[in-house]
């Protein structure tokens, strides 16, 4: 996942490069049941034999989401530690049997709360949650139509 970010930071937009890491990450520890723990842990344990794939990919990973804030596509409060940790949680939900014919829809529900470009091809502009459809604002965040009765997404800061 190392060399897949740098062959992204010269290939594609910054946008696009984010969201398909992100996705081949996911679907790369998703594939490994029960990986997303040992790589979490490996990043904090020096003596782990994951640590520097993990420290490297983790680094990665940043580099991108740092070249998609700078071209202001891209939460700029978000940063390397809290994307990893999404990934390990995306995946996560992969491991989960139950969840996985929701997977893809999270994941989309999740790059749009990283993303802030109302116009993005990488994910949809309408994402749907709760059952209800929600649209994004031009500054990303998810705004609930008028007259909707989804009581989950009132709560929601977005």
């Amino acid at each position: 996942m190392t060399a897949k970010a740098t062959e992204l930071e010269t290939s594609s937009s910054p946008e696009d490069a984010l969201v398909s890491w992100l996705r081949d990450c996911v679907a790369c520890a998703t594939e490994y049941h029960g990986v997303t723990e040992l790589m979490a842990a490996a990043v904090g344990g020096t003596e782990s034999a994951l640590h520097a794939c993990c420290v490297a990919m983790r680094a990665a990973g940043a580099r991108l989401l740092i070249r998609a804030q700078d071209a202001g596509v891209a939460r700029t409060e978000l940063d390397g530690t809290e994307l990893f940790a999404l990934v390990a949680a995306l995946a996560w939900l992969g491991d989960q049997s139950s969840l996985e014919p929701r997977v893809d829809h999270l994941f989309d529900g999740v790059a749009s709360a990283i993303l802030m470009n109302a116009g993005s091809e990488a994910v949809e502009a309408l994402t749907v949650v709760h059952g209800c459809r929600r649209a994004r604002t031009p500054c990303g965040r998810v705004r609930q139509p008028a007259g909707s009765d989804c009581l989950a997404a009132m709560r929601s800061p977005w």
